[in-house]
């Protein structure tokens, strides 16, 4: 299938994960991508993987300035663009005490501050119509321990998918998201645990999920690809929860 061909697509946090399976399955699906990254080696491993027809634009998520050159890089290259899908983030779990204002803000500036930036600077190339594709979490609404601060962000970063729905469809953009459950990608790495604590962490949030298991990026991916396309015209300021039945329990 070609549900997004010759679509011009931006995949911020593209290189790892969840990013990196759907520049794949956007490419699969006939799409032109650019991805976003701010680690060299890994952006280097994703042009070799991806090929030389993706646009690698190196950028950090949290720079608020650097979102109009991404946003020019990909005028350049695409002229428009029909779908973005904002990826990028930084998942920091920890108690309530050991929190910092600078960890705080962090946390914030990649998760919710540079995506509405890059949208913002994005809004005078994008074609009518076009798709934005927020990630968002299943830890918005749930209350899991030591995820204050991120389920925060995540909460925020949904709210934009009804806002800025009411504000942008009049141009043809529709804004919505999926919010994935625990999913099999390199962030539980990122945490900086021990290996028996991250065995540990992921044993008992598998005994929460109903489904039994993580979830894979190829399925979150494939949803990411339906918010993309026609076939979700209806769908607007919408959340898709691919989380397991997590959110049930």
């Amino acid at each position: 299938m070609e549900r997004l061909n010759g679509k011009r697509s931006l995949i911020t946090g593209g290189t790892t994960g969840i990013g990196l399976e759907t520049a794949r399955e956007f490419l699969r699906e006939g799409a032109r991508v650019a991805i976003t990254g701010r680690n060299p080696a890994t952006l280097e491993a994703a042009r070799q993987e991806l090929g030389s027809d993706v646009l690698i634009i190196p950028a950090d998520a949290s720079d608020v300035a650097g979102q109009k050159a991404v946003a020019e890089a990909v005028r350049q290259a695409f002229g428009q663009l029909d779908v973005l899908f904002v990826n990028a983030g930084i998942a920091d779990l920890r108690p309530v005490e050991s929190w910092d204002e600078a960890a705080f803000d962090r946390s914030f500036a990649i998760n919710i501050k540079g995506p509405f930036f890059l949208i913002q600077a994005l809004l005078p190339i994008f074609a009518n119509p076009a798709s934005i594709v927020l990630n968002g979490s299943v830890n918005a609404h749930i209350g899991m321990a030591n995820t204050s601060v991120y389920s925060a962000s995540k909460a925020a970063l949904l709210s934009l998918a009804r806002t800025l729905s009411g504000e942008l469809i009049s141009r043809g953009i529709r804004v919505n998201a999926v919010s994935p459950g625990p999913v099999s990608t390199p962030l539980y790495n990122k945490l900086g645990l021990p290996e028996t604590d991250l065995k540990a962490m992921a044993a008992s949030l598998q005994s929460r999920i109903p489904a039994g298991r993580f979830g894979s990026p190829s399925e979150v991916a494939r949803a990411i690809v339906f918010l993309a396309s026609s076939e979700s015209a209806f769908a607007v300021g919408s959340e898709l929860l691919i989380d397991g039945g997590l959110s049930l329990v």
